[in-house]
């Protein structure tokens, strides 16, 4: 079976890091590129929306109608295409290879551990494993005034400190708190860019299934909230609206656990069903590499870690500490499967959608517009 080509998220030329790069050089920061030609515009409020891909908004644009209102284009989200990689690049304008945070769960390079980047559950300092400069805090040294509209779950955890440092944390819990916060945070200053964040939409998809009822219900409450934020925006304010990631219910599970060839030689197993990570034991990586393809070559990219880097999966810039972090094996689902760990990780085992990968339906994610 010949396997497609691997398509390779668009960096430097439409991909979710080049947003907020786009949106700095928008309001005048030197040393920003406007890949997506942004007008400038003295107030930015970017809303994103988790799990809402480019190919299920078009599939339901019915249950969008303010959205689908709007000028679109798609971006590629990035590899993994997965929340904690997206956020970060859109928090730092950066691919996922600089700033280190290349997946759900990653080695921990030393320690024989893996850090969750949504949990945060290590002993982990976000400051040293994303030493980078935020494009929040660029925004501020260039007197705008920033802020992020967030739950206040997530205020202070690890990955809001890596991703978020430089805006001002605005809790907001619901849909109308979210709304109030950004409107009085957009309001702040003479200039400012104000990020919204809403999960619901990818939690649902997750539990239920991409493009579910339960799924199709929850876009028409995003729907609301994006035409509610449009309708209290300042003069002369752009609106953006994109998402972290797709997602797509693969009908084929492998559990890594009982299947003796993908658990041969593996000392850790990291990433997530569709975008794995894998760590081998010392001496081992090659035969783990075989091993792998062997089983899941016929719906699975299946490449040394070294390659994926050098083919530009995670992006054009490679910090060392990061390099680190890439697994001696990468494997991405190019097919409806995933691999699971049921004993491990029972709960993401039994859920129904998933993304990570870089088929068109986890990587591509909509960029919707509209300025007055």
């Amino acid at each position: 079976m010949t396997m497609p080509p691997v398509p390779v998220p668009r960096y430097g030329a439409g991909a979710l890091p080049d947003l907020p790069e786009s949106v700095l050089a928008a309001f005048g920061v030197t040393d920003a590129a406007n890949v997506l030609e942004l007008p400038a515009r003295p107030r930015v409020c970017l809303l994103i929306i988790d799990g809402l891909g480019w190919e299920l908004l078009h599939a339901h644009l019915e249950q969008a109608p303010f959205l689908a209102s709007l000028a679109r284009r798609s971006l590629t989200a990035g590899f993994p295409a997965t929340t904690a990689t997206s956020l970060a690049s859109l928090g730092t304008g950066l691919g996922p290879a600089a700033h280190g945070l290349l997946g759900y769960q990653v080695l921990v390079p030393g320690t024989g551990r893996l850090l969750n980047h949504l949990r945060w559950k290590d002993q982990v300092d976000p400051l040293v494993w994303q030493p980078r400069r935020t494009a929040y805090e660029r925004a501020a040294a260039a007197g705008v005034s920033v802020a992020y509209v967030a739950s206040r779950l997530y205020a202070g955890s690890g990955l809001s400190v890596a991703t978020t440092r430089g805006a001002r944390y605005t809790p907001a819990d619901g849909l109308g708190q979210l709304v109030a916060q950004a409107e009085t945070a957009l309001r702040a200053g003479d200039r400012a860019y104000v990020t919204v964040y809403h999960p619901d939409l990818d939690a649902t998809g997750h539990v239920f299934g991409a493009g579910s009822p339960a799924w199709s219900h929850q876009l028409r409450f995003v729907d609301a909230l994006a035409e509610r934020i449009a309708e209290v925006l300042p003069p002369d304010t752009a609106l953006y609206v994109t998402a972290d990631h797709g997602m797509t219910n693969p009908t084929e599970r492998v559990d890594a656990e009982t299947t003796a060839a993908l658990r041969d030689g593996v000392a850790l197993l990291g990433g997530e069903p569709r975008a794995r990570h894998v760590y081998a034991a010392p001496g081992a990586a090659a035969d783990v590499l075989a091993a792998w393809r062997a089983v899941l070559g016929h719906a699975m990219w299946v490449v040394p870690g070294e390659q994926a880097i050098a083919d530009g999966w995670f992006g054009p810039e490679v910090a060392d500490d990061a390099r680190a972090r890439v697994g001696d094996v990468v494997a991405a689902a190019s097919g409806p499967l995933g691999v699971v760990q049921r004993e491990v990780d029972p709960t993401q085992a039994t859920l129904t959608g998933h993304h990570g990968s870089m088929t068109p339906a986890e990587q591509l994610v909509p960029f919707l517009e509209l300025r007055r």
